[in-house]
């Protein structure tokens, strides 16, 4: 079989990584995909480091067993625990991390303040604190920990009161005073309807679009893409019941 017909695998915690997947089926429609969210386990962001990066290792490697000729760590949390221990256990095999979208934030937002919603371990991590680190000078940057947001994504809660309320009470000090906000969490992007509603007119930030053009350069490097003119997309979790959520999420 040609090697460039293999999948690229998108893994994530759950059902967060679908808006990776939505920029990287549109930017690739050729492609075949597999789809995979740990929902058993979720969520990896009030998780140790280290029992995220040991499920992300687990999770890489079932796919690469399964053909995946590229990875997608499509989940902020798990990119920081162990995307460097994957690029070195599978150099052959391209590795497509997520990190939160400050570098564009601050430079859009200059001199002003950007507030990054993200789980409690992607603010703690190395990876973020570097990132906070180079732009610290370029804008005012903000943490704002909102696990609970994990959980109305995972639950299939796009929209509604409770979603409503829940981001007017922990936004509300901020929308006066912030230029941007960034999605430091795949979750969010799903329920980025419900947040612009309670950010008002701050403009939002995430990274998927970023993931979704290193990973169509990373293919070009190595000569794997398909030149198909439609692929197609296997949904795979470890709670079986939840495959039918990702199929809503990324159809809707």
């Amino acid at each position: 079989m040609d090697k460039r017909q293999n999948p690229i695998a998108v893994f994530d915690s759950g059902a967060g990584g679908i808006s990776v997947l939505k920029e990287l089926v549109h930017l690739m429609p050729g492609e075949n995909y597999i789809y995979y969210g740990d929902s058993l386990n979720a969520p990896y962001g009030t998780k140790p480091t280290e029992e995220v990066r040991r499920l992300t290792l687990e999770n890489a490697a079932m796919l690469i067993e399964e053909g995946a000729k590229e990875v997608v760590i499509a989940c902020n949390t798990a990119t920081s625990a162990a995307i460097a221990n994957l690029r070195e256990m599978y150099p052959s095999i391209p590795m497509i991390g997520l990190e939160p979208a400050i570098k564009p934030a601050a430079l859009e937002c200059k001199g002003g303040k950007v507030l990054v919603m993200a789980t409690e371990l992607t603010l703690r991590e190395k990876k973020f604190l570097c990132l906070l680190e180079k732009y610290k000078d370029t804008a005012e940057i903000i943490s704002l920990p909102c696990p609970e947001l994990v959980e109305f994504a995972e639950n299939g809660i796009t929209e509604g009161k409770e979603l409503d309320n829940y981001l007017n009470s922990i936004l509300a000090p901020y929308t006066d005073t912030v230029k941007g906000i960034v999605l430091g969490c795949t979750h969010f992007p799903l329920l980025r309807n419900a947040i612009q509603k309670a950010a008002g007119k701050i403009k939002l930030y995430d990274g998927g679009i970023g993931a979704a053009k290193e990973a169509l350069h990373r293919l070009n490097e190595t000569g794997l893409v398909n030149d198909a003119s439609c692929g197609s997309i296997v949904f795979k979790s470890s709670l079986k019941d939840k495959e039918e959520l990702y199929k809503k999420l990324f159809y809707n």
